[in-house]
């Protein structure tokens, strides 16, 4: 009996806990953000080889009452919450646990959003209330006496949107992303948030879906498509080249020192091109001159009236504004006539036009027609057209 007393205490010797080194504690608590939102993970690590207990299994620690880990807010915890092992004999152990936020409405449904509880005993799976300008405390009672803390700070963010390109052309995909990390408010599956896309040619515009690129990334994708015929619906944006758009992005989790109940439009713009270089989206046909009878002049007189004839036309599948100007001027680059015309083309429409002029004196005279966007906008439509003339 009394050998038998002898092995138990042999054994008992052999895997019992080995007491931590109270002059010199060391286990350092990691975690994996700085700053975390309202419905964020939180991720735990404390590397503390005092507390491998055995070398061939998980051990555990945290869940008792001597050397407890507690997380807590200001105003929530979670006492004696377990962390485990990584792997056998490693001394570091994690856990997580998922904040859950306070009351409020983030959409402007008037339904609150979140769904704040305080639950849990780790080491996944536990809960945590929180406020929006708090800070999260891990605490670890290391040995008797000794506790060893981490803390981080909990707020929200500013969020922003953007287009993937600053211009697009009219057959584009365009692609808008929204980050906003407190918009991640289940970081166990995908989110969605509304953002306001709209056009010059369209100022109501359409609503549509970002959904979440990942389940915890707090960044937000939708993708529309360009219509210069249909009206827009859904995904489909009615827009013509050099249109301005606009997504418009609401965002009602604004850290300090907006309010809880602000809200900011965070807005983002693009413009739409068109495929066709900016100076070929109308062209110019050669110049030439008549007679009152329509008859071709090639050489005019001296005070003789005649038209200046040219034709363009619109290259884009669109209605494009514009002003054509007939500018002459003499051997010395003096102006002695100028002109224009302001309209507008249907899509692949054609058009002459004809300016009268009455050359005043024998010269040779230099004939320019230019095409703009508009005399206010001298935005090159087409490439300019010469031709040298002269009047006997």
């Amino acid at each position: 009996m009394l050998e038998l007393f002898a092995i138990f205490l042999i054994l008992s010797a052999a895997f019992a806990e080995p007491i931590p080194d109270y002059d010199k504690p060391y286990a350092p608590i990691y975690l994996d953000k700085k700053v975390y939102s309202w419905t964020d993970k939180v991720r735990i690590t404390i590397a503390a080889p005092a507390w491998d207990a055995n070398e061939y299994g998980i051990d555990s620690i945290g869940d008792d009452s001597d050397h407890p880990i507690k997380i807590s807010t200001p105003s929530h915890s979670l006492d004696r919450y377990e962390l485990t092992e990584t792997a056998p004999s490693s001394g570091v152990f994690s856990g997580e646990i998922t904040l859950t936020g306070f009351a409020h409405d983030v959409d402007g449904d008037g339904q609150d959003d979140a769904t704040p509880r305080t639950s849990g005993n780790g080491p996944n799976g536990g809960f945590l209330e929180i406020d929006r300008d708090d800070g999260i405390t891990i605490s670890f009672e290391f040995a008797d006496g000794v506790v060893l803390t981490k803390s981080a700070r909990v707020s929200w963010n500013v969020g922003n949107v953007q287009f993937s390109n600053p211009n697009y052309f009219e057959d584009d995909a365009i692609v808008i992303q929204v980050i906003d990390p407190d918009m991640n408010l289940n970081p166990e599956t995908l989110d969605n948030v509304e953002l306001d896309v709209s056009s010059e040619s369209d100022s109501a515009g359409i609503t549509v879906i970002a959904t979440e690129t990942d389940d915890e990334s707090g960044v937000f994708e939708a993708t529309i498509m360009l219509t210069q015929t249909d009206d827009s619906s859904g995904n489909r944006l009615r827009a013509l080249p050099t249109d301005n758009i606009t997504a418009i992005y609401k965002d009602r989790t604004l850290p300090a020192p907006y309010s809880i109940q602000d809200e900011l439009d965070i807005i983002a713009k693009s413009m739409i091109d068109s495929d066709l270089p900016s100076d070929s989206k109308i062209v110019i046909d050669e110049i030439y001159l008549s007679d009152s009878e329509g008859k071709e002049v090639s050489t005019p007189k001296q005070n003789q009236q005649v038209q200046i004839i040219t034709q363009i036309q619109n290259m884009q599948s669109r209605t494009q504004d514009f002003v054509n100007i007939i500018q002459v001027t003499d051997k010395n680059g003096v102006v002695v006539s100028l002109s224009w015309i302001v309209g507008n083309l249907n899509e692949s429409q054609q058009f002459e036009i004809s300016q009268s002029w009455t050359p005043k004196q024998k010269d040779q005279f230099t004939i320019e027609t230019f095409v703009w966007q508009s005399l206010d906008d001298a935005t090159p439509l087409s490439a300019t057209h010469v031709q040298t003339i002269t009047v006997k």
